[in-house]
């Protein structure tokens, strides 16, 4: 592994790896502190936080790791409301289509709750992660403003966005972003397009990478399909300064993905992933489940994002007290066969083993 790269050098990392930032509750303390003590970049997903629970996060990383970190943020995709509309009778199908597993879960079914309670206000989170200063702002979905790209210039602040495409990639670097982040297809959780359709942008992290290295002056990081020392020398000979890994750190026992989802990752008979909007109301890549089946069959009741999120993080929460992965979403990568590990350091010291370690 090459640790002497433009991505180590500017952010004082011993290895050229970063943490993938996990929302919606799976980022932790812990998971940062772990990947930072290794020599990597921890990274943490505060999407689904307001502006104060985010100071206080970086509080909390602050007290458990001196090195650096980064923080991570969705822009809103151009055009879509905050809060789209969903209609009484949106609703009501919604749920109904839910309803078996609620009452198999002993849950009553929710109220549609007040808009403003779904999710957090964007421009009070940007202020936070201003306030909070940490080494990286990561986002995903788009690119912020320039006055706040500016912002953190001045602050000292290393931006890095995501990119599905080549093009998405030249916009990130056209608009003043520090480092891109090449995700390919094969990588877990939600697909980042910001330019059209994410069904579009469906390029294997492999085909996207030298074209994005090709495409760009900036350093490159390759992110999706990466869960081994074979994975990150792959994506080093093809241009990568850096790597971010995102379902073998969820797998670990440091991450806050909850005993069901740690089972499934390392499950020896666990199935494959799929592409799919019922979990969220927007594409993202998981493992098949009982959950998955039922509202793929059915897209006509499937919520916008990010109601369709809430109402099925509503099923996770006591799914995972009963240990029923099926019936909640399990984020993981197309390289989830490669996971072995339960611990940030033993995984991260795996990715020094030579190649001909994992030759039959």
């Amino acid at each position: 592994m090459n640790t002497d790269t433009t991505v180590t050098r500017r952010l004082g990392l011993a290895l050229p790896i970063v943490q993938g930032p996990f929302g919606g509750g799976l980022s932790s303390v812990a998971l940062v502190a772990a990947v930072n003590a290794a020599g990597g970049l921890g990274s943490f997903g505060v999407h689904h936080l307001r502006g104060e629970q985010i100071l206080q996060t970086a509080r909390a990383l602050r007290t458990a790791t001196e090195r650096p970190f980064a923080l991570n943020l969705w822009v809103p995709l151009p055009g879509e409301p905050e809060h789209p509309a969903v209609s009484a009778t949106q609703w009501q199908r919604a749920l109904q289509r839910l309803a078996p597993f609620f009452d198999e879960l002993g849950l009553a079914l929710p109220q549609q709750p007040d808009p403003a309670s779904v999710w957090p206000d964007y421009a009070q989170q940007l202020e936070a992660v201003l306030e909070a200063r940490p080494a990286v702002f990561s986002f995903v979905f788009g690119i912020p403003d320039a006055r706040i790209l500016a912002r953190c210039k001045a602050l000292g602040i290393v931006t890095m966005g995501a990119a599905t495409s080549p093009h998405e990639a030249r916009l990130l670097e056209e608009a003043g972003v520090d480092m891109v982040v090449a995700t390919g297809s094969d990588a877990g959780g939600h697909r980042v397009s910001f330019t059209g359709p994410p069904t579009s942008l469906l390029m294997g992290t492999f085909s996207l990478l030298p074209q994005v290295r090709d495409a760009v002056r900036i350093p490159v990081i390759a992110a999706g399909g990466i869960a081994d020392a074979r994975g990150v020398a792959a994506a080093m000979a093809l241009g990568a300064d850096a790597v971010q890994i995102g379902t073998a750190f969820l797998a670990c026992e440091e991450s806050n993905a909850g005993a069901p989802h740690h089972q499934a990752l390392h499950d020896a008979n666990k199935p494959a992933t799929a592409l799919t909007a019922g979990f969220s109301g927007r594409l993202a890549r998981g493992l098949r489940n009982e959950l998955m089946a039922t509202l793929d069959a059915h897209p006509e009741d499937i919520l916008p994002y990010p109601w369709q999120n809430w109402l099925t993080g509503v099923l996770k929460q006591a799914a995972i007290a009963q240990n029923r992965p099926d019936l909640m979403s399990l984020w993981s990568g197309q390289a989830v066969g490669l996971v072995r590990h339960r611990h940030v350091a033993a995984f991260m010291q795996s990715l020094h083993m030579p190649q001909d370690t994992f030759v039959a």
